[in-house]
């Protein structure tokens, strides 16, 4: 069974997804979600698939209507969530009756919420991906107005015992505080920077008003390059910490071209990006020199974490029926007795 819901107030959102892998062989970017973890646990916590469509809306209030039953998870930025009036809890799953209104007020600390619906929203693709492309033009920017079909309705789920709360999945939250620490391996270029390149680490950087998913600007003290040669344009990964010639880093995100031609002093590792994709105008940002090692060993415990989640959610949901038949049982009057 499909339902919907009705954009009331859009803020800045778009539907979006984990991103689009395919991107840059064809000279895409990847784009997608800038805070992945936040992404992928509010559709765990949805039960669906960690790369299904979500609403990521960005720094504004948000206010949606559900025109059926639903399921919803808002994880990402410390917010303010009420549900027909009622206060809701984030990183954990919330029931939504048809006609309940469902808003996002005051993100205050963080930049990045994440909306996820039971059965995920439908939505046009582009090489297997939702997210928004702004250099091809392509993607869901949510208006007022705009009404969005889910996939799956889910009936109100509600713990019928002195209203306790049905979910404590205690997943952990990441910390965003307005002081920032970012672990980063070498970049291709370090040796070029001679011992100039410890300014990344021992100086502090604020984040710009002009940074946004192409990349975050961060002025600060600037290391300078020491090498003469000419650095030619070249495949960057996201994450990178190039140094341009001018008075700010630039951080390259996932909506970043594929290409560059500016020095890359140090590369962001996937837990560090998750931290920036959440830094507001303002914030200050430190840098923390890692391995490549401890960096591969911070991202498989993160999915562990998830895949906990996973296993939690897909526990309860089938003993309470979402999505399937309830699992549990009322015991017998003899088992009772």
């Amino acid at each position: 069974m499909t339902g919907g819901i009705l954009i009331q107030q859009p803020g800045n959102s778009v539907v979006t997804d984990l991103g689009r892998t395919r991107g840059p062989r064809f000279g895409l970017p990847v784009n997608g979600a800038l805070d992945q973890y936040s992404a992928r646990a509010a559709n765990i916590l949805a039960g669906n698939l960690d790369n299904d469509p979500l609403v990521e809306v960005t720094a504004l209030d948000f206010r949606m209507k559900a025109t059926t039953d639903i399921l919803i998870a808002v994880t990402g930025a410390p917010l303010t969530v009420t549900v027909g009036g009622r206060p809701a809890t984030q990183w954990e799953p919330v029931s939504v009756r048809a006609g309940e209104t469902v808003s996002l007020r005051g993100i205050h600390r963080g930049l990045r919420a994440y909306i996820a619906v039971h059965g995920s929203i439908e939505a046009e693709t582009l090489l297997g991906s939702v997210a928004p492309d702004t250099v091809v033009g392509f993607g869901l920017q949510l208006k007022e107005g705009t009404s969005l079909l889910t996939r799956k309705s889910v009936g109100p789920v509600r713990q019928p015992y002195f209203d306790l709360p049905l979910f404590r999945l205690g997943l952990e939250r990441p910390s965003m505080d307005s002081n920032l620490l970012v672990d980063v391996t070498d970049g291709p270029d370090v040796a070029g920077f001679g011992t100039s390149g410890d300014l990344l680490f021992t100086s502090e950087y604020t984040v710009s008003g002009r940074s946004n998913h192409i990349g975050l600007r961060l002025g600060g003290e600037l290391p300078e390059r020491t090498s003469n040669g000419e650095v030619l344009s070249r495949g960057v990964p996201v994450g990178a910490v190039e140094v341009p010639s001018r008075e700010e880093l630039l951080v390259l995100h996932r909506g970043r071209g594929v290409t560059a031609g500016y020095p890359v002093l140090a590369v962001v590792t996937s837990a560090g990006l998750d931290v920036l994709a959440q830094a507001r105008p303002g914030d200050k940002v430190r840098f923390r020199k890692t391995t490549v090692a401890e960096a591969t060993a911070a991202h498989r415990r993160s999915r562990a974490q998830l895949e906990t989640l996973r296993e939690s959610v897909n526990t309860v949901f089938g003993l309470l029926g979402i999505g399937c038949r309830p699992q549990w049982q009322d015991l017998p009057v003899a088992a009772c007795s």
